[in-house]
């Protein structure tokens, strides 16, 4: 049950949860998103929360720090992280994790001290006021690459540079 081809997730790597035989057989098939808020948005983690159980989607969700952790099949993740977003598009990101929420592997309570990649999201954390302007306020860029300077041009600018330094 994957996205759809040209689907934004398959342009990412796509980490199957169990393969039916290890202890975490239950998430076979299952992915996981991070709701991550931005320093400026105008809703809590509580909200969130709240709002992503309102949908009645067959989710694991788990408050955290930064927003949510969202764990279910592809279908139900993908539904719910879309319209969670709209709550304020510019300020709430969705990131890939790699670990259900409560996974022994990574969980925090566990295995004490901070989990592997939370730094990492600590960084991340500290853009999203700026990409939450670039969203508000999108500018034209051009990606043209510039003209390349014929040869003839650049030796007779060296030479003048050179010229002129004597």
């Amino acid at each position: 049950m994957l996205p759809q081809k040209n689907h934004p997730d398959n342009e990412f790597c796509h980490i199957p949860m169990g393969d039916g035989t290890k202890v975490d057989s239950n998430q076979k098939g299952k992915i996981n998103r991070m709701v991550v808020l931005g320093p400026n948005s105008s809703v809590s983690s509580r909200e969130i929360v709240g709002f992503l159980h309102m949908l009645e989607l067959p989710l694991n969700i788990r408050l955290t720090c930064y927003g949510a952790n969202v764990n279910g099949y592809p279908k139900d993740v993908l539904e719910a992280t879309r319209k969670v977003r709209q709550l304020d598009p510019s300020h709430i990101f969705i990131k890939f994790r790699g670990f259900p929420p409560g996974d022994p592997r990574r969980c925090r309570a566990k295995r004490g001290g901070a989990r592997e990649g939370f730094h990492q999201l600590e960084a991340e954390y500290k853009l999203l006021n700026d990409v939450s302007y670039a969203i508000e306020h999108p500018k034209h860029v051009d990606l043209s690459l510039p003209k390349k300077v014929p040869v003839n041009t650049f030796v007779k600018i060296v030479h003048e540079i050179g010229g002129n330094s004597n």
